[in-house]
């Protein structure tokens, strides 16, 4: 049986671990907050840009623009959302697993993998890794998709790659966040097929418009996406820390009772080799 200054110093290590958890639980939970703000700032704009999209896409003279128009698939490009760092349960095991089996439905991949859980876990699986994206700020995160978005579409249209996939994870509440495995590109239109072309006027012709219009979209897709995935993943460490939390909580109350048990021992044997000494 441990002694009583074994059993103090196990309270204090696990004091001081409980302490730390605490601190990042704090930390996940602002971080959490601000994520869910810019989250619910971009839903809106990425929303209304899809409706766009779909709406100009079902349209009969879409369907031949190279955005719209799929083709031969050679080669797939997969854009992999994952995080920097651990404590965060299972929200990187869900979305690498997701993106995997994805991948494994005998297509030629090609990978951008954003965060080093990812990068690592495709490394080990000598998957074929053509862009890493680590440790992003959040000052950064706005224009580099901006720069993500340019550097895929040119991907696509020099015809490197023949679709397009992002695997991310979708932010429902604290203690909900799903896996999700999109095509961004082409553009998938959701319906039966293309309908008449409406009265509605695009000035310049309905393919400048998709032109500028796509790319915006895009941007708004990985910017979202981004926004989706980090919110779940402060969501998911927050949780995780909490239950650390009560974890520790519940070794110290433990190790409390073991001491004061262990204490009480100690004072009775002590009793009992007062008592014994005396009869002599």
């Amino acid at each position: 049986m441990a002694s009583i200054r074994q059993i103090k110093e196990r309270i204090a290590n696990v004091g001081s671990t409980e302490q730390i958890i605490r601190a990042m639980d704090m930390i996940a939970s602002t971080k959490l907050n601000q994520a869910r703000t810019q989250l619910e700032g971009v839903r809106p704009i990425y929303d209304g840009l899809k409706r766009q999209v779909e709406e100009v896409g079902s349209l009969k003279k879409a369907a031949s623009h190279v955005f719209y128009e799929g083709r031969e698939v050679k080669n797939s490009l997969y854009v992999v959302l994952t995080s920097d760092r651990g404590f965060a349960g299972s929200y990187n095991a869900n979305i690498l697993t997701k993106a995997l089996k994805h991948m494994n439905e005998g297509k030629n991949e090609k990978i951008l993998v954003v965060g080093s859980i990812g990068d690592s876990f495709f490394r080990k699986r000598k998957k074929n890794i053509i862009r890493r994206i680590t440790d992003v700020s959040d000052s950064q995160v706005y224009y580099g998709t901006l720069s993500l978005a340019k550097w895929m579409t040119d991907l696509y249209l020099s015809e490197e790659v023949d679709e397009i996939f992002i695997a991310y994870t979708d932010f429902e509440n604290v203690m909900t966040h799903h896996p999700m495995v999109e095509q961004l590109l082409p553009i998938d239109v959701p319906g039966e097929g293309t309908t008449e072309d409406s009265d509605r006027i695009y000035e310049q012709g309905i393919d400048t418009f998709i032109d500028h219009i796509i790319p915006l979209y895009l941007h708004m897709n990985l910017f979202r996406a981004y926004s989706e995935s980090h919110t779940s993943e402060q969501a998911a460490r927050m949780v995780n820390m909490d239950a650390a939390g009560k974890n520790a909580e519940e070794i110290i109350d433990d190790l409390n009772l073991q001491y004061n048990r262990q204490r009480q021992a100690d004072i009775t044997q002590e009793l009992s080799e007062i008592i014994g000494g005396s009869n002599f």
